[in-house]
């Protein structure tokens, strides 16, 4: 006789609001009761591998002994205290140590709770410093199609403005210069004039550097980020990476910028920063921009603040998290991850259904002709034992870099399975 399911799942969830959902015809979400490793263990007694790491949080797998060791040790000490007007060991040291991480032009860290409000700080940041110089014209962003930034009302209006998920809102944001991502000289050459064009009134640009994430996973070469350095320089604007999602190994480097050498002058960091277990998002600047804010001018200050910027045991927890990044060998995992990837994948590239199947880093794409059913394909991966959420027309994987053997193994087998399974002519790998 099946287990009965404890009662906070009807009584409880009737009044959550989900996010990204139609909740009058979406499938219910699955309840969760505990986790570790790559594995989510259901109320009912599944166990699913967890393909996507928590939306690309879990870098080091769940429940990782030396994060939780260091969170439970801060929260006897100090849970977290206001940053205005005080501060503390965690938030000093860990803003040292990001920017020795992230080298020489990071010098100023400005914590957040969220990867969409370390974007908006950065807006902000980009707009105030030219304001602060007495230049009221440049209060516009060059962003590029395909790119997501965030779900505020600041981040919205730089996301892909015809694909994206925000077009309801279309006409209340503010209109930015939107721009294809070049990827050749012709589209470099049509950039050229579009900021020659309005450069006057650009802050800045924004972009994602090597991976447009919930715009579609759409990739472009490191030399792309060198193209918008010398733009920027050319016409005296501030470069913005968004790494909330790249950042911390995910693209095979520490950041992905570094495989470009073409630094910003303002990145923003979240989604791995804590190994997936408490919120915390920065937003770093050089000293260049950080001197645009320096003045006796008390309207001259960034008038800014989270209730919760800092937060002692978020803190914490990235501190642990870098930790495991020096003492274990992550950025060789995801080398190796990479690979297995490249070869567990390869295969749907052979089907006629499939537009094409890229890799970088620990991120897998196979991208899809429509139409199909993606609730259907989401079923079919849940019923093989894994946990992976199609957007779009693509299935990607975002696993965890310190995934078994074993729970890549079944993951791979279930995508290659569910994506064969759109055809029913076709032989399948089990």
């Amino acid at each position: 006789m099946a287990a009965s399911l404890p009662s906070w799942i009807d009584d409880g969830t009737r009044h959550v609001w989900r996010p990204y959902a139609q909740m009058k015809t979406a499938a219910p979400p699955l309840p969760v009761v505990r986790t570790h490793g790559s594995r989510i263990e259901l109320a009912d007694g599944r166990s699913l591998v967890d393909g996507v790491a928590s939306w690309w949080t879990a870098c080091h797998g769940y429940n990782h002994p030396a994060i939780a060791d260091a969170v439970r040790r801060q929260l006897d000490t100090m849970p977290h205290v206001m940053f205005g007007g005080l501060t503390h060991e965690p938030a000093a040291r860990l803003a040292q140590r990001l920017c020795t991480l992230l080298g020489p032009g990071f010098d100023r860290v400005f914590y957040t709770d969220s990867g969409s409000v370390a974007v908006e700080v950065a807006m902000k940041m980009a707009v105030q410093y030219w304001l602060n110089q007495g230049d009221r014209r440049r209060t516009r962003f060059l962003a590029f199609r395909g790119g997501y930034h965030g779900d505020t009302f600041g981040t919205m209006a730089v996301c892909d403005p015809d694909e994206g998920m925000h077009s309801l809102f279309r006409g209340l944001l503010t209109q930015h210069v939107m721009a294809p991502l070049p990827r050749d000289e012709p589209t470099m050459a049509q950039l050229d004039a579009i900021v020659q064009e309005h450069a006057d009134e650009l802050a800045g640009i924004l972009v994602e550097p090597l991976v447009q994430g919930a715009g579609g996973m759409l990739m472009h070469p490191p030399g792309v980020l060198r193209r918008l350095r010398e733009l920027a320089d050319r016409h005296g604007l501030l470069l913005i990476y968004d790494e909330i999602f790249t950042g911390f190994g995910r693209t095979g480097t520490m950041f992905a910028f570094e495989q470009a050498d073409a630094r910003p002058d303002i990145i923003t960091l979240s989604k791995a920063l804590t190994g997936g277990t408490l919120p915390l998002a920065a937003t770093v600047a050089s000293q260049g921009v950080f001197e645009g804010f320096w003045s006796d001018d008390p309207s001259h200050a960034l008038m800014h603040g989270p209730t919760f910027m800092g937060n002692a045991l978020a803190c914490a927890a990235a501190h642990a998290s870098l930790d495991l990044f020096e003492q274990e060998p992550r950025l060789a995992q995801v080398a190796a991850l990479s690979a297995a990837l490249e070869a567990g994948l390869a295969p749907c590239r052979d089907l006629p259904w499939v537009r094409d199947v890229r890799i970088l880093g620990a991120i897998g794409v196979v991208e899809l002709a429509p139409p199909f059913d993606r609730d259907a394909l989401r079923a079919r991966l849940i019923e093989a034992g894994v946990w992976v959420r199609p957007f779009g027309n693509i299935v990607y994987l975002t696993p965890a870099f310190t995934i078994s053997d074993e729970d890549l193994a079944l993951l791979l087998a279930a995508v290659r399975n569910a994506v064969c399974d759109l055809h029913p002519a076709r032989s399948h790998d089990r």
